[in-house]
């Protein structure tokens, strides 16, 4: 696949949303399956070829970082070139960061074992939850990487309570900037969020960046601009 600026893979151009399923075929794959999402010339990319690449890279490099910051965990694997602008990949990149930096910063876990069900729990979250379920990927993703942390089930006490308060913070913080969506503005948000969460319940100190400034606002048909924190023109400095 050839990383494309815009939205379609096979074109690039912008994609149509639907209120109701359409019986879609996926360009890469064959494989027919319901779907509310299309671009404007009738192609579709069903989310296992959409982020089948991008997730490979992103275990690749997470076992072999040394970073304790994840935003340049996440800046570094957003440049590879099978991590498209928007995209499920990111349901799985937001979780892998964290955990890399957390291992990094002396958290105790077995990282490759971690990665490989962010991975397979990340995967589950369809493209497009954000409008569709109401609850954005990349916050959910930081809601898996605190439920991995914490080996939470749905039978834990205050494992279950950490994992699903981290999804609340995240979610709540990208709610406030409203939509339309953007898989990066959420995965940067969704990212300072579970870092600060995690220095409060756990003492675990990742870093993080003095500022965050995106690189990617050229190739976001939707860029919210000016409303946007990590905006080139309006970014501020991030708290102590």
């Amino acid at each position: 696949m050839k990383k494309i600026i815009g939205e379609c893979l096979v074109c690039g151009k912008p994609l149509k949303y639907y209120d109701k399923d359409k019986i879609v075929k996926c360009v890469y794959c064959n494989k027919v399956s319901k779907s509310k999402a299309q671009c404007e010339d009738g192609h579709y990319v069903c989310d296992k070829c959409h982020a089948k690449n991008g997730i490979n890279s992103i275990r690749e490099y997470c076992l072999q970082s040394k970073s304790k910051n994840p935003i340049e965990i996440l800046y570094d694997m957003m440049n590879n070139k099978y991590i498209y602008m928007h995209g499920p990949e990111h349901h799985v990149m937001v979780g892998s960061a964290l955990l890399t930096a957390y291992k990094n910063s002396g958290g105790n876990i077995d990282l490759e074992k971690s990665l490989e069900e962010i991975v397979t729990r990340g995967q589950g979250v369809p493209g497009g939850v954000c409008g569709f379920w109401g609850c954005c990927g990349a916050g959910i993703s930081s809601g898996i990487f605190m439920s991995i942390l914490t080996s939470a089930t749905p039978l834990s006490k205050e494992e279950w309570g950490l994992s699903n308060n981290m999804t609340a913070r995240s979610l709540k913080e990208i709610g406030n900037m409203g939509g339309p969506r953007c898989c990066k503005r959420n995965s940067f948000t969704a990212t300072v969020q579970a870092v600060e969460f995690v220095k409060e319940n756990f003492g675990v100190k990742m870093e993080l960046p003095s500022k965050i400034v995106c690189e990617f606002s050229t190739k976001n048909r939707q860029c919210i601009g000016n409303r946007c924190p990590y905006f080139k023109n309006t970014v501020r400095k991030m708290q102590e």
